[in-house]
């Protein structure tokens, strides 16, 4: 008799666990896969669409401001003593040969040191990327060591900033067996970054507002 009630017990707690079992494969097998992991990668994407539309939104917003950033950095790149004078780059050169000039002039102290010979480089070359303009000179001296190095320290190390390239030291053996202690003679080329225009136009500030991440969010 107790035998039989503890079997009767069994089997309903048996039969309660296999519906329990049932619903749950019943939910993961027609609701969840179907309905409810959709619905929640839905939600998912919608929230991520949400935060883009409020990062471009906080963008926008920040436009005339960084205009007006943009716009003050271009001006005062353009009053900056790095570039050279003017921004016509065959004017440049031909101030960049009179500094070669002036300069060679006013460090001629402690020795010989000439301009043999200065000429302007159309169309220098510039590096991939390079934002600004140069003028370039092609320059030959004829110098003193003492001189020379002072002359080259000045082009270097001044204002507006100016690069030598190319450089070629060498001493022409004739003149050095006729006159001891010749001059070198020095061949290089001298650049400078053209000053940029002020009526230069700022740059578009991308619309992101036909993206369509902004057009799908609610």
């Amino acid at each position: 008799m107790k035998l039989a009630a503890l079997n009767r017990r069994d089997s309903r707690i048996a039969a309660i666990g296999l519906l329990l079992l049932v619903l749950v494969l019943a939910y993961f097998v027609l609701l969840h896969w179907w309905f409810v992991a959709p619905m929640a990668q839905v939600d998912e994407q919608m929230a991520e669409l949400r935060d883009t539309q409020s990062r471009y939104a906080a963008a926008i917003a920040e436009e005339p401001a960084l205009r007006k950033r943009i716009a003050a950095l271009g001006s005062g790149q353009a009053a900056s003593s790095a570039f050279l004078a003017t921004d016509d780059p065959n004017t440049a050169a031909a101030d960049l040969m009179q500094r070669v000039v002036d300069v060679v002039a006013s460090r001629a102290q402690g020795g010989q040191c000439v301009v043999s010979q200065k000429m302007p480089l159309p169309n220098p070359p510039a590096a991939p990327g390079e934002p600004y303009r140069k003028a370039a000179v092609s320059i030959s001296l004829s110098c003193d060591i003492q001189p020379l190095a002072a002359v080259m320290q000045a082009l270097e190390q001044g204002t507006p900033y100016l690069f030598i390239d190319d450089l070629s030291i060498y001493r022409n053996p004739v003149a050095a067996k006729q006159q001891r202690g010749a001059p070198l003679e020095v061949q290089f080329t001298l650049s400078g970054y053209v000053r940029p225009t002020r009526t230069s136009p700022v740059p578009d500030v991308p619309d992101t507002t036909s993206t369509d991440a902004v057009g799908a969010a609610p």
